[in-house]
C-alpha cells in the first residue's frame, strides 16, 4: 500500500482477524513479516495483537525484495537456481532420453522460470538471454 488509507485498511483487517480468532477461541501466534517494496512505500509498522511484525530487507518466495535490487539481479538469481536444478538432474539421472528428462525439466526448472516470469518481467535483452540459456542447457541435455 502506498497511502495511509491503504495501510490503515490492512491494519484493520489484521485487527478483525485477531477478534475473529478470539471469538472462536483460537490462539494466533503474533509472528509475521512485512516486505516493503517500492521507493514511495510509507513503511507502515503492522501488528497482530500486541506484537509488531518484523520488517524484512530481502526475502521471500524466491524473489529478492530490496529497495536497491534490480531486475537484472533477480534474473541472475533465477538463472542460477535454474542451472543448479539442471545440474542436479544431470548428476542424478543416468538416462538422457526425452521421456525421462522432459517431465523433470517441466516439473522443476520450467515451473521455477514460469513462477519468476509472473512476478518480474525481464526488460533488458541480456536478462532474457540469461534465462533462455538455462532453457537451452536443458534441451542440450536430452538426446
Amino acid at each position: 500500500m502506498d497511502t495511509p488509507e491503504g495501510c490503515a485498511a490492512i491494519q484493520q483487517d489484521l485487527d478483525r482477524l485477531e477478534s475473529w480468532a478470539q471469538r472462536n477461541l483460537m490462539e494466533l501466534k503474533g509472528k509475521g513479516r512485512v516486505l516493503h517494496l517500492g521507493r514511495n512505500n510509507p513503511r507502515h509498522q503492522y501488528r497482530l495483537g500486541l506484537t509488531c511484525w518484523e520488517l524484512l530487507c530481502r526475502e521471500g518466495l524466491g524473489v529478492l525484495g530490496d529497495d536497491k535490487v534490480t531486475m537484472s539481479q533477480q534474473c541472475a538469481l533465477v538463472a542460477k537456481k535454474a542451472n543448479g536444478l539442471l545440474g542436479c538432474i544431470k548428476r542424478s539421472v543416468a538416462s538422457r532420453s526425452r521421456e525421462v528428462l522432459l517431465p523433470l525439466y517441466s516439473a522443476l526448472v520450467r515451473a521455477h522460470l514460469q513462477y519468476y516470469m509472473q512476478f518480474w518481467t525481464p526488460q533488458l535483452k541480456i536478462d532474457e538471454e540469461l534465462l533462455e540459456r538455462a532453457q537451452h542447457r536443458a534441451t542440450r541435455m536430452m538426446r
